[in-house]
C-alpha cells in the first residue's frame, strides 16, 4: 500500500493487524496441548501382583524374513515371567488378547509399568492409550518410566538381556518355531533357574496369582457424589457451560469426572487417573502430568 500510495498517511502495522484480525482475515494458530510426564515411578513392590512390568523386546526377523515383536510381561516382586508372546506388530489389537489371557490366568495386578511407546502410551492427556484405558476400566493403574531411562524398569530389562541371548541368537525359522523357543525359555526361567536376587530361589517359588479375578464385563467408572460427570462424545470432547471442550479420543464413549478445586478450576479424572485441569476461563483442559489420585480410597 505504501508503494502504491506513498503520500497516504497509513496506520501503524499493529493497527492494520488488529483490523484484519477483527474481521476474521487472520487465521488463528491452533495451539498444541503440552503433554507432560508423571516423573520417576515411586510405587512400592511388597508382594506379588503389586506391580507387573510389560515391554516389547526389540523386533527381529525370523528365518523366513518375517518380523517378530516379543511382548513380555513379568511380576515385579518375584521376577516371574508371566508371558512372552511373539506378535506380528505392536498394535493394540495384537497386545490386548495377550493381556486378556494373562489376566484370566493370573488375575489382575494393581499396576502395570511400561515405557512411553505404543501401545502402552500416547501423546494425549496423562499419556493414556486405548490399551491403558482398558486397564483403568479393569481397576489396573498404568505406570510409566521416564523417557530414555530403562533402568527404572531394571528387573524387566535384565530379563530381556537373557531372553535375547538365549532365544534370538540365532532366531528360529518362523514365528511358531520362535514361540516354542520362548515357551521353553519361560519354563526354565520360572521353574528351574535360581536367581541371586531371590536368594537362589526360583521365581515360581515366590509367585502366587492375584486374588482379583478379571470380570466378565467391564465395571462402570464410579465417581464421588461431589464430582460432575460428563460423557465423552464421538469427537473426543465434552459439553461444558454451553460449550465444547476437547478431552481425548482415547476416552470416546466413556465418562469422565470433574472435581472443582477453585472457582472455575476443575480437576478432570478418568476413573482414578487424573487427566488434567480444566480452566473455565480458557475453556480447555491442560495436562497435569497424569498423576494418580486417591479419591476412590
Amino acid at each position: 500500500m505504501h508503494k502504491r500510495h506513498g503520500n497516504w498517511d497509513l496506520p501503524h502495522r499493529s493497527t492494520v493487524c488488529d483490523i484484519l484480525s477483527r474481521h476474521g482475515m487472520v487465521p488463528k494458530k491452533r495451539s498444541r496441548r503440552r503433554i507432560g510426564h508423571p516423573g520417576k515411578p515411586t510405587s512400592s513392590i511388597l508382594a506379588p501382583n503389586d506391580l507387573w512390568s510389560a515391554d516389547f523386546k526389540g523386533q527381529f526377523k525370523t528365518g523366513n524374513g518375517r518380523y517378530c515383536y516379543p511382548l513380555t510381561v513379568t511380576d515385579g516382586f518375584s521376577r516371574y515371567l508371566l508371558g512372552c508372546q511373539g506378535l506380528n506388530s505392536t498394535a493394540v489389537q495384537e497386545a490386548k488378547p495377550v493381556f486378556t489371557q494373562l489376566f484370566r490366568e493370573y488375575g489382575l495386578p494393581k499396576r502395570i509399568r511400561t515405557d512411553n511407546g505404543v501401545p502402552f502410551a500416547t501423546n494425549t492427556l496423562a499419556r493414556l492409550s486405548k490399551l491403558s484405558a482398558w486397564w483403568v476400566r479393569l481397576g489396573v493403574l498404568p505406570e510409566l518410566i521416564e523417557p530414555g531411562k530403562p533402568q527404572q524398569n531394571g528387573r524387566h530389562e535384565r530379563m530381556h538381556r537373557t531372553l535375547k541371548d538365549e532365544t534370538t541368537r540365532p532366531a528360529a525359522a518362523s514365528l511358531p518355531a520362535q514361540q516354542r523357543k520362548f515357551n521353553t525359555f519361560r519354563q526354565e526361567f520360572n521353574h528351574v533357574r535360581p536367581h541371586e536376587a531371590l536368594d537362589q530361589q526360583t521365581p515360581a517359588s515366590f509367585y502366587a496369582p492375584s486374588n482379583r479375578e478379571m470380570p466378565n464385563k467391564l465395571p462402570p467408572l464410579v465417581y464421588p457424589d461431589r464430582f460432575e460427570v460428563r460423557y465423552v462424545s464421538a469427537n473426543g470432547g465434552i459439553r461444558w457451560n454451553h460449550g465444547w471442550i476437547n478431552v481425548s479420543t482415547v476416552c470416546i464413549g466413556e465418562y469422565v469426572g470433574l472435581e472443582e478445586i477453585d472457582n472455575g478450576i476443575w480437576n478432570v479424572y478418568f476413573g482414578p487417573l487424573k487427566l488434567g485441569r480444566l480452566s473455565e476461563r480458557h475453556m480447555k483442559i491442560e495436562d497435569a502430568f497424569g498423576r494418580l489420585s486417591r479419591h476412590h480410597a
